[in-house]
């Protein structure tokens, strides 16, 4: 990387970290193990904090940064780089534009999960049960599907899966049922809709905590999160080189569960299968057997720290 190049990532850096602060940043960059002539993924960009941080360790290398939201794209247009790519695209199609950019092994990999802070704190986004908004949820705008969509058409049985699977609410079946008694005499159409629908059976005291569980299960069914994070993690496997690094940082107990299972047993659903030797057939292994966990402090300085939860894995 010259020294214009250093210039340029170190430049763009106090605007996008105001658009988005990354958890345990140091913690992410320190696990990728870069080499400076190495080959890096961000596979989720948002407002480019990993990879103005992986680019300042990069001289001869590349990176290529993955990202889905047209926010996103306008952020990594302000990285000047040479040694940078930015891919506009979901991270499910890693190995596909990998290869579209000459790249078939890569160095390292990093994933941070969720949404950013941007996306959460635009209300037009309608992530957030803090603002009133759309009920919108995409990363991608271009999608047809939106949340409203999934609340005003799915089924009473559709929303019960959902609200259980990927909200991990007690009380699902009662909101499935509140969510299609609602909607006959009004379609749902902005976030407070919502959440004024499901009231009355929001745990008291917990209210916030329960329409964050039902918007994080709309927001995984709108981006189809589960399946893309299943495809991305089997690519990293096929495309990392021996002794590269795979690290990522989920925020709640599905996500890590699948990251966690692919890691130990090279898939993310099922027990590890086995060669006709009994060698265990997996591409990783894990550089940490507990995850790592943001500190006191930083939970002090951001909130979303709290339910970070970062894993390292190595390949073989």
């Amino acid at each position: 990387m010259t020294e214009s190049s250093k210039l340029d990532a170190r430049n763009s850096k106090p605007e996008i970290r105001s658009y988005h602060q990354p958890v345990m940043l140091n913690e992410c960059i320190e696990a990728l193990n870069i080499q400076p002539n190495g080959i890096y993924v961000d596979a989720t960009f948002g407002g480019g904090g990993h990879s103005i941080k992986i680019l300042e360790q990069i001289k001869e290398g590349r990176l290529l940064s993955f990202d889905q939201d047209d926010d996103a794209k306008q952020q990594a247009e302000k990285i000047t780089s040479r040694s940078f790519t930015f891919c506009h695209t979901n991270f499910m199609y890693l190995k596909k534009y990998l290869k579209l950019n000459g790249v078939t092994r890569v160095n390292g990999i990093l994933a941070d999960l969720g949404i950013s802070s941007h996306q959460i704190d635009s209300p037009e986004r309608g992530f957030s049960t803090r603002f009133d908004g759309p009920l919108d949820m995409r990363m991608d705008q271009k999608q047809p599907a939106t949340a409203a969509t999934i609340v005003n058409e799915y089924s009473e049985e559709e929303l019960h899966k959902l609200f259980g699977m990927y909200g991990e609410l007690k009380n699902a079946k009662t909101a499935a049922r509140m969510v299609t008694q609602y909607r006959v005499n009004k379609p749902f159409a902005r976030t407070e809709d919502l959440k004024a629908a499901l009231n009355s059976i929001a745990p008291r005291g917990k209210e916030n905590k329960y329409f964050a569980q039902v918007f994080q299960a709309l927001r995984i069914e709108v981006n189809e999160e589960m399946k893309a994070l299943e495809d991305f993690l089997h690519q990293c496997g096929e495309v990392m080189e021996t002794g590269g690094r795979l690290v990522v940082m989920s925020y709640h107990s599905l996500e890590d569960r699948m990251v966690k299972n692919y890691i130990n047993k090279g898939k993310v659903f099922g027990e590890v299968e086995k060669d006709f030797y009994g060698n265990e057939i997996k591409p990783f292994e894990a550089v940490n057997r507990k995850p790592i966990e943001a500190t006191e402090e930083e939970i002090e300085q951001n909130k979303r720290a709290r339910s970070a939860k970062l894993r390292i894995a190595e390949k073989k």
